[in-house]
């Protein structure tokens, strides 16, 4: 299984901590500053993209680490239950939070919100205790974990002498659900218009009609109204709908009166709203994990409940019902529709597999509504696989310890008790930050078991992305040369590909990639954050020469493989200077580039702490900026991110001769495809 390699009784030459291969050589590389190279064979080389709303459904990655790392790329940290029914990193937990803790009844523990009253930071021999499902758990040997039995557990002892006491073994299995899904993202259109259609359909009223007031003649009508009791979902709605362009006014409903709590609403009467509303709620055309994550916040919203171990989702109308079944499906919940038998019509949607599912539905979606998000007084029990499956040294780290008023906290899905190590983000024994860029690892073996998994019968000829983790075109591939073969395995079967790099040596490959291109789809693209020299070496300090990637542009689109531009991070006050960001665009139209899309700067936890500290050496001036823009969240807002979207404008490449060549390598594409499927004509024999 995944996690062999871990196993204590293992020989550690043969493995790395981490990653289930066979390690073949370990060296230094003094050639190529001051490098480490552990080659390594893995076992599978394509990766399946979860999901369905990106472009590629498969990445190949034939190098762990990379000597292109950015500035601003690193790890994450442990997820902790807060009250809301949020996490948050531990590293982040301050006194006075409230988060899950647990308290003992006369059967089973139960859930409990209890306050933070301490928090610290100590440096410590660590361990990685890996569960069955995969959960992962960094802590100093003293530290305990509460055992399926109902024992704490400490996580290294011995049977006998000094360190004698109860301890962690492969046999042993730990309370809780396991580990957290990870969050939506809540900052994307899709998401956004996914929830807008949950919530309005669910709760809303959207209508337009003829009216006749006194005294004048027929008018139409249009009227948007949501009404709730929760003002987080109708605070999240208005800024949804603000997106959009939409302004809402907010009223008093209905006032507060006896055990019901005041309503408050919004509204809009403008056509242009209205229309702006419909076209945002309309059921879309495809399948899309996020829309569908919105879609499930937003009904759960308005008609979802979770009381007393039983989660559902009512309503009356067939056709939401029908949507929310193929939401879940979707993404892989297990449910069960209901129907009341009234007159109305009303049914549920219920989530089958206790909390542990619940909370996924939680993490996976987001809904505003923190009241309905609450598990306090659920009793603690899960059919989760969490034994241990192995135990590790990893030597010396930063932990972190909490001191809270039910004496434990849920960290990463466990119950845990003091002293919880923020997580590496990687399987391996290596720091996530220097050592991300320094120490390589290289799956030897990638490009045969790459032609083997292509060669399968079963293998649909779906696009595979290089570049979405690691650059498949780093300085360790002017030494490897993996990417060769790999292109003729594409080639030979007739797969497409798309590859994002920060190196021109993607040319060296040109010819091959021009084979591959008479038989299947190929596109080259490459990332040009900026041609300012002292950004680029600031931030990009260990990359080719931007003007170089731009030149490569030019050679590929004069090939005729398409080659486009991505400026990306665009790091406000940094690169996202229009100057800057023209004279991309304008190189980028000069060498035929198909497209030039610009992201800001995302700084998620773990890479926010590593990228503040560098802007507070870099660009100190810079710091309340970033502060202001990036607190309690991964993205700028919404404004900011329009703004530094319209500065790269599209360019216009309609004039352009250099598309000549590919529209004769697509006819040429297109000729052999017919030839193959043409009949074998067979001479007629006389006898």
């Amino acid at each position: 299984m995944r996690w062999d390699s871990q196993k204590i009784d293992r020989e550690r030459a043969r493995s790395l901590p981490g990653l289930d291969v066979e390690r073949v050589r370990t060296f230094d590389a003094p050639e190529a500053l001051g490098i480490r190279f552990h080659e390594v064979r893995a076992k599978s080389a394509l990766n399946k993209v979860p999901g369905d709303y990106l472009p590629f459904n498969w990445t190949v990655n034939a190098f762990r680490g990379c000597t292109h790392a950015c500035n601003y790329c690193s790890s994450g940290d442990t997820p902790i239950l807060l009250e809301t029914g949020r996490t948050k990193p531990l590293r982040e937990i301050r006194v006075g939070d409230r988060i899950y803790g647990t308290r003992k009844g006369t059967t089973y523990r139960h859930y409990e919100v209890t306050e933070v009253l301490a928090h610290w930071a100590t440096y410590k021999d660590a361990y990685r205790i890996v569960l069955e499902d995969g959960t992962e758990l960094v802590a100093s040997a003293e530290h305990r974990f509460l055992s399926r039995r109902g024992n704490w557990k400490h996580v290294v002892g011995a049977e006998q002498g000094p360190l004698q006491r109860p301890h962690l073994t492969l046999n042993d299995e730990l309370m809780g659900i396991g580990h957290f899904a990870n969050a939506p993202d809540t900052d994307a259109p899709i998401y956004r218009r996914g929830y807008l259609c949950g919530l309005v359909r669910g709760d809303g009223n959207l209508a337009s009609y003829d009216y006749m007031p006194p005294g004048r003649g027929l008018q139409r009508v249009h009227r948007f109204r949501l009404a709730l009791a929760d003002f987080e979902a109708l605070r999240r709605a208005q800024e949804y709908l603000g997106d959009l362009d939409v302004d809402t006014r907010q009223f008093i409903f209905a006032a507060a009166a006896g055990n019901h709590r005041e309503i408050r609403a919004i509204r809009n009467q403008t056509r242009r709203g209205f229309e702006a509303i419909r076209e945002a709620v309309a059921w879309p055309r495809g399948s899309f994990d996020l829309w569908a994550k919105g879609f499930l916040a937003g009904i759960f919203d308005a008609e979802g409940s979770y009381s007393q171990g039983v989660f559902r989702i009512a309503n009356c109308d067939p056709e939401i019902v029908d949507w929310t079944s193929w939401s879940l499906r979707l993404l892989g919940f297990d449910y069960a529709v209901e129907r009341s038998g009234r007159a109305n019509g009303m049914t549920y949607v219920r989530i089958r597999g206790g909390l542990r599912e619940v909370l996924r539905f939680f993490h996976l979606t987001d809904p505003a509504i923190t009241r309905k998000r609450s598990i306090e007084g659920v009793a603690l029990k899960s059919d989760s696989k969490l034994q241990v499956t192995s135990i590790e040294p990893i030597g010396k780290r930063q932990l972190f310890d909490v001191t809270t008023g039910t004496g434990d906290f849920i960290a990463n899905g466990v119950v845990s008790h003091n002293c919880f190590a923020r997580n590496t983000h990687t399987y391996l024994d290596l720091d996530a930050g220097r050592d991300f860029e320094r120490e390589i690892i290289v799956k030897v073996n990638v490009p045969e078991l790459f032609r083997a998994e292509l060669g399968k019968p079963s293998w649909k000829r779906e696009l595979v992305a290089f570049g979405t983790n690691t650059d498949p075109y780093q300085w360790a591939e002017g030494k490897y040369r993996l990417m060769p073969p790999m292109i003729n395995a594409l080639r030979d079967t007739e797969t497409p590909t798309s590859i994002l790099t920060k190196s021109p040596l993607v040319i060296r490959d040109l010819d091959q990639l021009l084979e591959l291109a008479e038989v299947a789809d190929v596109s080259v693209n490459f990332s040009v954050p900026t041609l300012d020299e002292k950004i680029w070496r600031q931030t990009e300090p260990h990359t080719p020469h931007p003007r170089k990637r731009l030149e490569a542009v030019a050679a590929f689109n004069e090939a005729g493989i398409p080659s486009g531009v991505l400026i990306a991070p665009l790091m406000p006050g940094i690169n996202d200077s229009p100057e800057l960001v023209e004279e991309i665009v304008s190189i980028a139209e000069e060498a035929g580039a198909t497209f030039v899309n610009g992201i800001a700067l995302h700084l998620r936890p773990g890479v926010k702490e590593v990228f503040m500290s560098w802007l507070s050496a870099a660009r100190p001036d810079l710091v309340p900026k970033y502060e202001d823009l990036y607190q309690d969240r991964a993205y700028a807002p919404n404004a900011e991110r329009r703004r530094i979207g319209s500065l790269v404008r599209a360019p216009n490449l309609s004039w352009d001769s250099r598309y000549s060549r590919r529209a004769r390598l697509e006819a040429r594409r297109r000729k052999r495809a017919e030839a193959r499927a043409e009949p074998e004509v067979v001479q007629t024999k006389l006898f």
